[in-house]
C-alpha cells in the first residue's frame, strides 16, 4: 500500500488541487496541516529543500509541490484519468 502525506497550510488553492489530483487517482493520503499538526520550524529543520506548499511524500521519496506531483502521477500511468477530469 502506498503511503501518501500531504504538508499543507491554511486556506491554500494549491493543496486543494492537490488533494483533488489524489481524489481523482482514488490513493489514499494523510494531511499534516503546518500551524496545528505541526509547526513551520520543524517542518523546516525536518524538509529543508521544501520550498512552499503543498509539499508532498510518497513512501518516502519527497516529491515536492503541486507540479511535481502531477507529473508523478502522470509517470505512474494516471495521466489519461487526470486529463478526462473536468473541475482540473
Amino acid at each position: 500500500m502506498t503511503h501518501i502525506k500531504i504538508y499543507t497550510i491554511p486556506a491554500c488553492h494549491y493543496c486543494d488541487k492537490v488533494k483533488a489530483l489524489f481524489e481523482i487517482v482514488q490513493k489514499e493520503y494523510s494531511l499534516v496541516l503546518i500551524g496545528k499538526d505541526m509547526t513551520k520550524s520543524q517542518f523546516e529543520i525536518d524538509y529543508p529543500d521544501a520550498v512552499g506548499f503543498p509539499y508532498v511524500i510518497i513512501d518516502g521519496e519527497e516529491i515536492g509541490g503541486l507540479q511535481n506531483t502531477a507529473k508523478y502521477l502522470v509517470d505512474k500511468g494516471y495521466g489519461k484519468r487526470l486529463r478526462e477530469h473536468p473541475n482540473l
